[in-house]
């Protein structure tokens, strides 16, 4: 029987719907099990702002992770064999290096580049191509995106948002090159029509006006090719197939739902167009089912992912803390404003727990999702009452393609350069770099 080409999409008006790892797209010895199914690696870095409060983040003792977690990180608790914590690593060149205050800046634009940016707010922006975007220029070839950016806050392209560094800065952790930023996508429906989407401008604009009058999915324009796809599949594929189509019309009525809610507010004149849910834990998981969704499907195996800008003031009523976030992390070591900014914190990690579930939950083949990822999750800024850089605060999560040992809280020495775990990471993925920005190795004990 010949294989279902993985490349196939799901065809409509102004549509085009790739599919999930099926058994149908394998060669029949595979499906015999003579032969293994090798599922591809996708590489996603997910940024939080301000840094965190260190004391309730790190792990108390090098080695295997206890089940008492850190305070912080307990919301992982039952993903603890999935991901480890690194301590000690550090971008140098997000210090000031004798250029002066803007660690915000620094912080952002440093984590994948291991760069400094050149002090500017004008157009003469400077700065090196992110960890992200190398991956993307070798791997992003065989996917329909060489990469995703998506985030919860938006960001200027110019100007001056962090003492004499322009906006692009504070607003962007990936680039293209020296001076091209990658801007993110922060509306959650524009992420969705972008994935879904043939490419027509005019055909997908019809579509969502006829979705929208009609009320129907985005599934409605593939029925006739899935119904022909179905006839093809076994058991296993339609029930896999059929969760796949749950999902994204589990996401179409979520968007829906907050975009009649942003509707009602602005007919009472209460609210103004945006597009973002004025839920910021609902805003970042549904950015992050969008994420899942790219990479279940195929459209891309590289990722970046902001929860916020650096710098940010977002206030967190949700969770009792009034104030702006930045105005907490510099706490002056206040016992009030610690337990405030922890409370943060473990907001954040709550939502990165979601998506971690999300992507082991997702099966492919004989593993999942998560098996087959690797998920940088951190900030810029150790401390941000002190804007220190080293020692920062990362997760890895997932296995890399089952290659990579998890559960560990991994110590390196303080000031080992960050990008020294990106250069491993390329590495395990078939990408050769010898140096990435200023990098000096790779990370022993990792892999």
């Amino acid at each position: 029987m010949t294989p279902i080409n993985r490349r196939t999409f799901l065809k409509g008006a102004g549509t085009l719907v790739a599919l999930p790892a099926l058994e149908r797209m394998l060669p029949s010895m595979a499906m015999a099990s003579t032969v293994k199914a090798v599922a591809p690696t996708r590489m996603a870095f997910m940024f939080v702002p301000n840094g965190v409060n260190m004391s309730h983040w790190t792990p108390a003792a090098e080695g295997p992770l206890s089940a008492q977690l850190p305070e912080t990180l307990s919301p992982l608790a039952d993903l603890r064999s999935d991901f480890n914590v690194l301590t000690g690593l550090t971008q140098q060149h997000a210090f000031a290096n004798g250029d002066g205050p803007g660690d915000h800046a620094r912080s952002t634009a440093a984590w994948l580049t291991g760069m400094q940016p050149k002090k500017t707010s004008g157009a003469d922006i400077k700065l090196g191509v992110s960890a992200d975007q190398v991956a993307a220029m070798h791997i992003g070839k065989q996917t329909k995106f060489a990469s995703l950016e998506i985030g919860c806050e938006r960001g200027g392209v110019s100007g001056d948002c962090d003492s004499g560094y322009s906006c692009a800065y504070s607003s962007n952790i990936s680039w293209r090159s020296e001076n091209t930023p990658m801007a993110k996508e922060v509306n959650p429906r524009l992420v969705f029509e972008r994935l879904f989407g043939n490419g027509d401008a005019s055909e997908e604009k019809e579509s969502k006006t006829r979705r929208d009058l009609f009320r129907q999915s985005i599934l409605d324009f593939v029925a006739e090719d899935a119904s022909k796809l179905k006839a093809q599949l076994g058991k296993r594929d339609l029930r896999k197939l059929d969760e796949y189509f749950e999902g994204v019309r589990e996401i179409e009525q979520r968007l829906t739902k907050f975009e009649n809610q942003e509707a009602a507010l602005i007919a009472a004149g209460v609210g103004k167009p945006g597009g973002i849910p004025a839920d910021y834990g609902e805003h970042i998981r549904l950015m992050g089912d969008m994420m899942v969704l790219a990479f279940q499907a195929d459209l891309t195996r590289v990722c970046t992912f902001m929860f916020a800008n650096d710098g940010s003031n977002r206030s967190f009523h949700s969770i009792g803390v009034a104030e702006g976030h930045h105005d907490i992390s510099h706490h002056g070591n206040d016992v009030l404003k610690l337990e405030k900014k922890k409370k943060i914190d473990e907001f954040h990690i709550q939502q990165l727990a979601y998506v971690l579930n999300k992507l082991k939950n997702t099966k492919e083949f004989d593993g999942n999702l998560l098996d087959n990822s690797m998920i940088v999750y951190g900030a810029g800024i150790s401390d941000g009452n002190a804007h220190n850089h080293n020692n920062l605060p990362i997760l890895l999560a997932g296995k890399g393609g089952k290659k990579l040992p998890t559960g560990r809280h991994i110590k390196y020495t303080d000031f080992t350069p960050m990008n020294n775990l990106f250069v491993t990471m390329l590495d395990s993925v078939g990408v050769k770099v010898e140096k990435l920005g200023d990098s000096n190795g790779k990370l022993q004990g990792l892999f």
